[in-house]
C-alpha cells in the first residue's frame, strides 16, 4: 500500500509530516510518499533518529498556502503542469501512484484540487467533507461539515448513500442508522431543505430513521447525520469549542487545591478516556466522499500523533474498498431513484 502525505500542509510543516512518515513507515510497513520540496525534506529526513526505509520524497517545490484564494486558488488546483503539493499528491491517486493522499493544509485548496484533477464519481453532484462525531458507545459519521455550504435535497441525499457506506466499511456497522439534522424529531420540522430531503430519504432503500436533533447525534442513536455544509460546519466547530471548554474548565477547577488534586489523581484514568474520545487527532483526518480517489484532510494543527492517525485511517478506507462500494452503492441507489438523475 502507498499512502502520499502532503509535506506542506500542517501549520508546522514540514516536522510533523516528516515524524508521522518515518512512524507510519514503521509501524505500518507500508511505503509512505512524502510530497513536498525534496531540497528541505532531505536533510531533516536524514537528520531523524532510526530507519528512513519505507520512506518516499515526491519532489513539489510549490504549495497552496492559507493565503491562496479566488482565481490565484483555482489557477493553483487544476493547472496542468502545477507543481504545488497538493496538485502533486492528488495526480499520484489519479495515476494509481498511490492509494490514499492526506493533506493538513488548506481545506479549500485541497477541495478545489480534489475537484478538479479527480473528478466526482459518476452520478454525483458534490463531494461530502465528513467527519467521524464521537458519541455514546462509538462513533457516528457526519457529514457535510463544510464542502457546500448551499444544498439541494439531492445533494443531501448523496451524502447519506456515502455516509452510509462508510460506516460500514469503517465503523463495521452492518445496517447504519442515518438521521437528518433538524430541528426537530417530528416529520415537517425544519428548513425548506430538511422538509423537502425527508421524503426522498424515506423512499430510499437506506435504513432512514427520520429527523434528528443534536441530543440523538450525541445519544449515539444514529450511526450517520446528514446536513448541508454550512449547518455542518456550525455544528463541528461548536462542539470543538465546547468540547475545549469543557476540558479547560474542569482542569482548571480540579488543580483549584489540593483537596480537587487529590481528587484528580485518583480520577486521572476517567479523564483520559475522555479526553483520548475528544480530541481529534485520534481519528487525524476526515474523508472527502464523492471525488474519484481517497483524500482526507486534517486540521492545521496536526502534529505528528494526529497524521499517523489520519494514515491509520486512510489505510483502513484502502483495505475495505471503500472507494469501490461507494461507486457501486451510488449506481444503486440512484437507479432505485431515477427521477434524481433529472434534478
Amino acid at each position: 500500500m502507498r499512502i502520499a502525505l502532503d509535506a506542506l500542509g500542517s501549520d508546522n510543516c514540514p516536522d510533523p509530516e516528516v515524524q508521522a512518515a518515518l512512524q507510519a513507515a514503521s509501524e505500518f510497513k507500508d511505503e509512505i510518499l512524502l510530497v513536498g520540496p525534496e531540497n528541505q525534506l532531505r536533510p531533516k529526513l536524514g537528520s531523524q533518529n532510526g530507519s528512513s526505509a519505507g520512506v518516499q520524497i515526491i519532489d513539489a517545490p510549490e504549495a497552496i498556502t492559507m493565503e491562496d484564494k479566488g482565481l490565484k486558488l483555482a489557477l493553483k488546483a487544476k493547472r496542468r503542469n502545477a507543481k504545488n503539493s497538493m496538485a502533486v499528491g492528488i495526480d499520484l491517486l489519479k495515476n494509481n501512484q498511490a492509494d490514499a493522499y492526506i493533506t493538513a493544509g488548506n481545506t479549500g485548496g485541497a477541495l478545489a484540487t480534489a475537484y478538479y484533477r479527480l473528478g466526482l464519481i459518476k452520478g454525483l453532484e458534490r463531494p461530502g467533507l465528513t467527519a467521524l462525531f464521537p458519541v455514546k458507545d462509538g462513533h457516528a459519521v457526519v457529514l457535510d461539515i463544510g464542502a457546500n455550504p448551499d444544498c439541494k435535497p439531492e445533494h443531501i441525499y448523496q451524502f447519506a448513500i456515502m455516509g452510509s457506506i462508510y460506516a460500514q466499511k469503517v465503523l463495521g456497522v452492518k445496517d447504519p442508522r442515518i438521521g437528518l439534522l433538524s430541528n426537530g424529531e417530528e416529520t415537517g420540522k425544519g428548513n425548506q431543505l430538511v422538509r423537502d430531503t425527508s421524503p426522498l430519504l424515506e423512499a430510499s432503500t437506506m435504513n432512514f430513521i427520520g429527523n434528528i436533533e443534536g441530543k440523538e447525534l450525541f445519544g449515539g442513536q444514529v450511526d450517520v447525520a446528514v446536513m448541508d455544509g454550512f449547518t455542518g460546519n456550525i455544528l463541528l466547530k461548536s462542539s470543538e469549542a465546547v468540547a475545549k471548554l469543557l476540558i479547560d474548565t474542569l482542569r482548571e477547577e480540579l488543580m483549584s487545591s489540593f483537596r480537587t488534586k487529590l481528587g484528580a489523581a485518583m480520577a486521572k484514568p476517567a479523564f483520559s478516556v475522555i479526553r483520548k474520545m475528544l480530541d481529534p487527532a485520534e481519528v487525524g483526518a476526515a474523508p472527502l466522499l464523492g471525488v474519484d480517489g481517497l483524500v482526507f484532510i486534517g486540521h492545521g494543527r496536526s502534529n505528528a500523533y494526529a497524521l499517523v492517525s489520519a494514515i491509520r485511517v486512510a489505510r483502513q478506507a484502502v483495505e475495505a474498498n471503500l472507494l469501490s462500494a461507494i461507486r457501486d452503492a451510488i449506481e444503486e441507489q440512484l437507479i432505485s431513484q431515477p427521477e434524481l438523475e433529472a434534478s
